[in-house]
């Protein structure tokens, strides 16, 4: 009778164990996990779409996302990546802010062991996974554009983003591509918007004075210069005289294509970036197979299919 007490104690105690076991086992696995973000600029209409898109994506992934503004600071993107490392999170998605400057961070994450993910630009330290798009071809795209709208010959003003930044550099070398390519055309002037409206309508009216008619079109970065732009001109009296094209598709970009104001833009597609970056840093996080480089293709956005585009 003794035995038999002792093994049914015995046997009581392993299963409440086992039990306790399974429930911290399922605890462990139901753990939430947690992405840190920071992103170049809130104030930038394209990123804020991004961001938006990660924070949804998130939120359907039960992930907890915090994300940051690294204010256009490569060092205080630095710093906000020291301060993910820190707190322990399971991963990391960076929109860097400057191609070189950034790069520190990257290596910190690396060599803490938590995946990075640079979402929208590039570093040149090499993280986990890129989530973006091409942005020579976007270039090659908007010059390509121009060339066939001004049949090969015509002055042209480039309007840069941030100098330094991945996008910046890749649009830079595209569009000098085709403009070798096409002799005919010619760079009467460039010069950085910092991918800002404001600044960008101020440089095209300092433009504006420079050249005069002899403007025939602009290729600027991004659409919040391109607005600029087209504001700039518009107040000149010489918008339908000059052509302007630029690149992401912002809703405020593809209402003035629809008016006929900017002449097109560049579909760059922040749902997917947003998205397929946290898909990927979850994969990351979670050791499971991922792609290193995920390459979501530009599109021309122009008055004939601007439809297509408008929510």
């Amino acid at each position: 009778m003794k035995f038999i007490l002792l093994a049914a104690l015995s046997f009581a105690i392993a299963g409440c164990n086992q039990s306790q076991k399974s429930e911290s086992d399922a605890s462990d696995s139901g753990k939430k996990l947690v992405v840190g973000a920071t992103m170049l600029s809130m104030q930038n209409e394209f990123i804020v779409n991004v961001s938006d898109e990660m924070e949804a994506k998130s939120k359907e992934l039960g992930v907890e996302l915090i994300t940051v503004d690294a204010e256009r600071s490569a060092l205080k993107q630095v710093e906000q990546v020291e301060s993910f490392i820190a707190q322990g999170v399971d991963a990391i998605i960076m929109n860097p802010c400057e191609v070189e400057a950034s790069s520190p961070a990257v290596k910190l994450a690396m060599d803490a062991n938590i995946p990075i993910i640079n979402v929208n630009s590039e570093t040149s330290a090499k993280p986990t996974a890129f989530v973006g798009s091409d942005d020579t071809e976007s270039a090659r795209i908007a010059m390509k554009y121009l060339v066939e709208k001004l049949g090969g010959k015509g002055n042209v003003l480039i309007m840069h983003g941030f100098m330094g930044q991945a996008a910046q550099l890749k649009r830079d070398n595209g569009a000098k591509e085709i403009l070798k390519a096409n002799p005919g055309m010619k760079l009467l002037a460039e010069q950085t918007g910092k991918w800002d409206r404001a600044k960008a309508m101020s440089l095209m009216e300092n433009w504006i004075q420079s050249f005069g008619p002899k403007i025939n079109a602009v290729f600027a970065h991004n659409d919040e210069m391109g607005m600029g732009a087209v504001k700039a001109l518009e107040a000149a009296g010489l918008k339908d005289k000059v052509i302007v094209i630029s690149i992401d598709a912002i809703p405020d970009a593809l209402q003035s294509v629809k008016k006929g104001s900017l002449n097109a833009t560049i579909f760059q597609n922040a749902q997917e970036q947003g998205g397929k970056a946290i898909e990927t840093a979850v994969k990351a996080a979670k050791k499971e197979a991922f792609e290193k480089e995920v390459l979501i293709p530009f599109q021309l956005v122009t008055k004939e299919n601007v439809g297509e585009y408008m929510k």
